[in-house]
């Protein structure tokens, strides 16, 4: 018997899914949405049958009736406003549908969105989520998801968000695996036209999920270019958590995390507070992974990934992943949230050499001066860790560095104008520590390699078993 291309199955249209799901007289629930968002239950009316899947539709629009039926959130369109409006209408569904319950599978579905006004001054973004149940009479399984709409038109914008919104539902009920629900959620539109940035999922059906891996495949997958959580590894979506603050990056491979990385942290966030600009109780620090580091021939390895990010969340970190392998795009990205507060970029004295490489920016019309218009152009300062020069053994610093003859002119300029500077009080004794070394002596059971990175992190390698480091085999009684 030949083998099935799944490849050859036509993937439904947004219709059609909607109409699979009407069909289906097992799944029955409410849609609630409110703001710019009223277009996922057209779908359902228009797919016909609607009456076979849908209990009620909601479509507050006026902030005091919103107000009113789900009670007061900080804003509008955010992830507290959205879980009001699931845990209400999902309750009421669980109150009200007593004798349907015993075969029914419950859903709630909701979004709260923003969609772009008529002078394109805002971007149109929205909260969308589902609580739903895989079996009668079950605890339901939550799915929330960020969105950032690209159209430049309101209704292009609320055309996606009911793509959106069908794609969801049908995925939540049709998939058992969470990123076969995750890539669906864009079928039928182009990459160009949405982003998802945060999704989430939890529930008795999805106890197994690690939703810091679910960020790790918004980024690999190509639905974000970044994605974040904190220390705890809640998912975030980072322009409510990033908006107006002072944000300090530390990037690095972390494999593992070493003294002179921790060191690069600390000394570089003391330089930051004390800038004249800086509001000490509004910085957010971040430490971020590139995708292109967590890659490794080609594929990345989702266990080395949850390896680091255990490590760096011991620390007390916030983690950001990006796609954003130049600086200048990533400084870009995080300028947009910091509406003119200070960003602050902690690297290597390599990494400096690396910015002033013209090689990295062929792909640019403007080349380097395009990529440091993107880089410097926010209020944005890098703070340089010192290193030992490979040949001479000597430490070097921004002082030392001497940029190519015809780029000497630029580089003073920014030094002249406090936008690169050295950190102080580096522990120049621990820069010998190579993380690609350490994690050598992890892998093969050497000795000593504890004394290279600090003791939360030897002893979440040893208790853990990051890294390959190996387990200890237990002697036989005959060999006692």
């Amino acid at each position: 018997m030949a083998s099935i291309d799944m490849e050859s199955f036509k993937k439904l249209t947004t219709k059609e899914k909607a109409l699979s799901l009407n069909l289906d007289d097992r799944i029955y629930g409410t849609i609630a949405e409110i703001g710019g968002g009223q277009e996922v239950a057209d779908y359902f009316f228009k797919a016909g049958a609607a009456s076979g899947t849908i209990a009620k539709t909601m479509s507050a629009y006026d902030m005091t009736f919103s107000d009113a039926i789900y009670g007061k959130s900080e804003r509008y369109v955010c992830e507290d406003k959205l879980m009001r409006m699931l845990n209400r209408e999902y309750s009421l569904l669980s109150q009200r549908l007593t004798q349907r319950a015993k075969r029914s599978h419950f859903f709630a579905f909701a979004n709260t969105v923003e969609t772009i006004n008529y002078k394109r001054t805002n971007e149109g973004h929205g909260w969308i989520g589902l609580r739903f149940q895989k079996h009668p009479n079950s605890d339901p399984n939550d799915c929330v998801i960020h969105v950032i709409l690209k159209d430049n038109d309101p209704l292009w914008q609320q055309q996606v968000l009911g793509m959106v919104g069908v794609n969801l539902i049908h995925a939540c009920y049709n998939y058992a695996e969470p990123e076969d629900i995750l890539n669906s959620l864009i079928d039928n539109i182009h990459h160009s036209r949405v982003e998802v940035d945060m999704f989430k999922i939890e529930g008795p059906d999805f106890h197994h999920v690690d939703n810091r891996l679910m960020s790790l495949k918004l980024v690999k997958n190509g639905l974000t270019h970044a994605a974040m959580f904190d220390p705890k590894g809640k998912v975030l979506q980072p322009s409510a958590v990033l908006y107006k603050k002072n944000i300090f990056v530390l990037r690095g491979r972390f494999r593992p995390v070493t003294h002179v990385n921790v060191d690069m942290m600390l000394t570089g966030m003391r330089a930051f507070r004390n800038e004249s600009d800086v509001e000490i109780k509004n910085i957010m620090p971040l430490v971020e992974l590139t995708l292109n580091d967590l890659t490794m021939e080609g594929e990345v390895d989702e266990t080395d990934f949850l390896d680091r990010v255990d490590l760096l969340c011991s620390l007390g970190q916030n983690v950001l992943i990006s796609n954003y392998q130049e600086h200048y795009k990533l400084a870009s990205y995080l300028s947009k949230f910091t509406r003119h507060k200070k960003l602050g970029i902690v690297l290597g004295y390599y990494n400096l050499q690396r910015i002033f490489d013209e090689s990295y920016y062929e792909n640019l019309k403007g080349g380097i001066l395009e990529s440091f218009g993107r880089l410097f152009g926010s209020n944005v300062k890098l703070y340089v860790y010192p290193a030992i020069d490979a040949n001479s053994k000597e430490i070097v610093t921004s002082e030392n560095f001497t940029p190519e003859v015809h780029l000497k002119n630029l580089y003073q300029y920014l030094k002249d104008n406090d936008q690169i500077e050295d950190v102080q009080g580096a522990k120049t004794e621990n820069l010998h520590i190579i993380s690609d070394d350490v994690l050598r002596m992890i892998e093969n059971g050497e000795v000593g390699w504890e004394k290279f990175v600090p003791n939360k992190v030897s002893d979440a390698i040893k208790d853990h078993h990051l890294f390959n480091f190996p387990y200890e085999v237990p002697l036989d009684e005959e060999d006692l």
